[in-house]
């Protein structure tokens, strides 16, 4: 990080520290994790303690889109803003310690569950919030736990995560195929890899914030030759279901 983006981060976290009931402020994401590139965004984490107005994040007077708390569908993915600040693209998450440690206790027990988001094809995890945790850097606040994936966690998801591609895959099988409808197969394909690849970085006990690179990190990108090959002929897309479920099985 050069001098002018550390003077830009250490601005953004005083001012966000200073909001009322704030209890931490993390750079999180591609930013934290040293694998931006030049046009990454820049994210925060506000981590709270019960209660968040993002009537004073709007006071603040950034430009840009801010969302109440829940208006991202009201689960662990709760809020945040979209934002430009000092000509960089900053986004902000909204992070309730209080769901932050009733997921830690979940997941040293085994247990999660499941969300949709958008723009994320096999939803999230409810322990999003704790692999966020093992990649962001506090600012300013309390210290954060840095979470192990537990062993039970692991062998949970990936019970879950491949039950789920198996289901997806017979889907494919039982009605997209026979129809010959090809963009609902493809995207049921692509759909099952997100889960596989879930699947396989919980056995690794890896942790991931988002889907972006999921499909790379789990080895599964052989699913791209997979979807190229597809047309609207039945057989062909039963194909294309049992190639992947053999992509699959081999990681």
């Amino acid at each position: 990080m050069n001098e002018s983006d550390a003077e830009f981060v250490d601005e953004v976290a005083d001012v966000l520290y200073e909001l009322p009931g704030v209890c931490a402020v993390a750079l999180g994401g591609s930013r934290a994790s040293g694998t931006a590139r030049d046009d990454s965004d820049w994210d925060f984490g506000l981590y709270y303690r019960g209660e968040f107005d993002p009537d004073d994040l709007r006071a603040v007077g950034w430009p840009g889109e801010i969302f109440d708390v829940g208006a991202w569908g009201g689960g662990i993915f709760n809020g945040g803003a979209w934002l430009r600040i000092d000509g960089r693209k900053v986004d902000i998450v909204y992070r309730d310690l209080v769901v932050v440690d009733h997921e830690l206790g979940e997941a040293a027990a085994g247990r999660f569950h499941w969300e949709p988001l958008m723009f994320h094809l096999a939803g999230i995890p409810s322990y999003l919030v704790l692999a966020e945790l093992s990649v962001n850097r506090v600012l300013r606040g309390e210290p954060l736990p840095k979470p192990d994936f537990a062993a039970p966690l692991r062998e949970r998801a990936s019970q879950l995560w491949r039950g789920n591609a198996d289901l997806t895959l017979g889907y494919l099988e039982n009605y997209y195929a026979p129809r010959g409808q090809v963009g609902e197969a493809a995207a049921t394909l692509v759909t099952a890899a997100m889960q596989t690849a879930h699947a396989v970085l919980a056995e690794r006990g890896e942790w991931a914030v988002n889907e972006k690179r999921l499909i790379d990190r789990a080895g599964l990108r052989g699913i791209d030759d997979i979807v190229r090959g597809m047309s609207d002929d039945p057989a062909v897309l039963l194909a294309a279901a049992a190639a992947a479920r053999s992509l699959f099985a081999r990681r």
